[in-house]
């Protein structure tokens, strides 16, 4: 049964966080959690000093400091867009060799008071990497091409992103 026109929960297993129980305005949230990166062999990022933003519905997205990104591999990208929490994001493609991930990865240069700890920090969307991995697990791409949060078996959904969730 929904309530309020949201889906209901997905049960809670042991060792679970449900995206419903996450804020909403959204938060950032300090995260020891093994983040790497990986695509063709070459290490994007590893970091265990990542941040993460939890919003309702939302699986965790991460915001890695540049000093664990290989940002020799990050190419500007003239997209731009506004989150109502964070402020104007900027987007980097990701060049490995001769291959272009556009718009692969995004940045807040100058985001809001509450998300201050995050200037400059990177974040990147998990589907065109052959690997992204929380604490050794691959990570499975929030749905809808949109959103650039990583679900985890951490997290029980159902998540924003899914046919039917424009308005969660």
């Amino acid at each position: 049964m929904a309530f309020f026109g949201h889906p209901e929960p997905d049960p809670v297993r042991k060792g679970q966080e449900s995206v419903w129980d996450y804020p909403r305005p959204a938060i950032l949230e300090k995260t020891d959690r093994h983040i790497v990166i990986r695509h063709h062999g070459v290490t994007i990022a590893d970091t265990r000093a990542a941040y993460r933003t939890l919003e309702t519905s939302h699986p965790p997205t991460y915001y890695l400091p540049p000093r664990d990104v290989a940002t020799q591999h990050l190419a500007p990208n003239p997209r731009r867009s506004l989150c109502e929490w964070k402020g104007q994001a900027r987007y980097w493609d990701v060049v490995i060799e001769d291959e272009r991930l556009e718009a692969a990865c995004w940045s807040y240069q100058e985001p809001t008071a509450s998300f201050v700890p995050i200037a400059g920090f990177f974040a990147f969307y998990p589907e065109p990497f052959d690997e992204c991995l929380v604490d050794g697990e691959q990570v499975i791409p929030q749905p809808g091409g949109f959103y650039g949060g990583w679900i985890t078996s951490r997290e029980a959904g159902p998540f924003k992103g899914i046919p039917g969730s424009r308005f969660w």
